[in-house]
């Protein structure tokens, strides 16, 4: 009868730990980190003067601050959603800003190319 009851008071105690974790994780507060560290990606990768990358981090500065609403009303899934959203738009925003640059950089290897041409006829 003794072992039946601390086997009892195990699962009892297994219960309440499972219990307390999933309460915690009901409570979180908002990773918003990887969100806000893409949009400063973004920021320094020079998205804002990129007009569709600009777009795009507007899009993500939105969507964060919608996030944070959501999460504030009690809505942890559709928040977590939007900050995927929100990093998403982000990481698009940077790819733009480096297309941006590297088609710059190739038109102006074309160029030189062009001109070292030019000066060797």
């Amino acid at each position: 009868m003794r072992h039946v009851s601390r086997i009892g008071i195990m699962v009892f105690a297994m219960a309440v730990v499972a219990t307390a974790i999933v309460a915690g994780c009901a409570n979180a507060p908002l990773q918003t980190q990887a969100s806000t560290s893409g949009i400063r990606g973004a920021e320094e990768a020079g998205a804002a003067k990129v007009p569709q990358a600009s777009f795009h981090l507007q899009l993500a500065r939105e969507e964060l601050e919608h996030a944070r609403e959501l999460a504030a009303k009690g809505k942890k899934e559709e928040a977590q959603s939007m900050l995927l959203r929100a990093e998403a738009d982000a990481e698009l925003a940077v790819t733009l800003s480096h297309e941006d640059a590297e088609k710059s950089e190739a038109m102006a290897a074309v160029a030189r190319v062009r001109q070292l041409r030019q000066d060797n006829q």
